[in-house]
């Protein structure tokens, strides 16, 4: 089936759950997020997951929670969390690698909600065996050096990178080390921030996509070659 983009009740679907953000409410409109949210998500996975082979052929998708997809529930048990039961912003992955977990595979990645279409590539937040791997990588000072001319080039199209993590170099680096700020990052990925109604077209948002993961490829594959160095317990 072809996507032909959002409706334009999905955003204003999702400005209701932040207004009725509980179990009783959404059950009672399940009929509706499934046709304005979670049947065209899945048709959106296949046709842009297809897309994005052309950029790397090894891409892992699937239209299916838990997958490419993400469950509308938040889990609430983590300390920390959000209590509130539901997601106002709809979450989709694309990731590469095959063992792990599929936030820690660097992976092109989006969300939309009211606020804002997100846009991003590699890894948002690493846990400590990526962590390793990324300081490994980047104690390489060739290496560094042009992970940060890479994503100052990126800047330069006018993405964005996530902010950094850590006040104090870890340790092996230091001040006096040629951009050895990109070791204060808990994670590495680029982003990009549209208007969320670019959803509800079809055609243009699947361009718009392709184009800015296009751009990002090269970080996507710095990232991915970085996972591959993850030591397993």
């Amino acid at each position: 089936m072809e996507f032909k983009g959002f409706s334009k009740k999905a955003l204003p679907f999702l400005e209701a759950i932040r207004k009725n953000n509980n179990k009783e409410w959404f059950e009672a409109h399940r009929s509706e997020y499934e046709e304005y949210i979670l049947n065209p998500s899945r048709i959106f996975v296949q046709e842009m997951g297809e897309h994005l082979m052309a950029l790397e052929p090894t891409i892992d998708f699937e239209p299916k929670i838990n997958k490419s997809l993400f469950r509308i529930y938040r889990d609430i048990r983590r300390m920390g969390a959000n209590k509130t039961p539901l997601k106002s912003r709809i979450g989709i992955i694309f990731t590469q690698g095959n063992s792990g977990s599929r936030l820690q595979k660097s992976s092109f990645y989006l969300h939309f909600s009211p606020d804002e279409l997100f846009v991003s590539v590699g890894v948002r937040w690493f846990e400590k065996p990526m962590l390793d791997a990324y300081r490994e990588y980047i104690i390489d000072e060739s290496r560094r050096v042009a992970l940060d001319k890479l994503l100052k080039t990126l800047e330069a199209k006018g993405y964005k990178t996530i902010e950094k993590g850590y006040k104090r170099y870890p340790r092996g680096f230091s001040s006096e080390m040629p951009s050895a700020d990109l070791s204060l990052y808990k994670g590495m990925a680029t982003y990009k921030i549209l208007e969320p109604k670019f959803i509800e077209d079809g055609d243009k948002l699947i361009d718009t996509l392709y184009k800015i993961y296009e751009d990002m490829l090269v970080l996507q594959r710095v990232v991915y070659e970085i996972s591959l160095r993850v030591k397993e317990d």
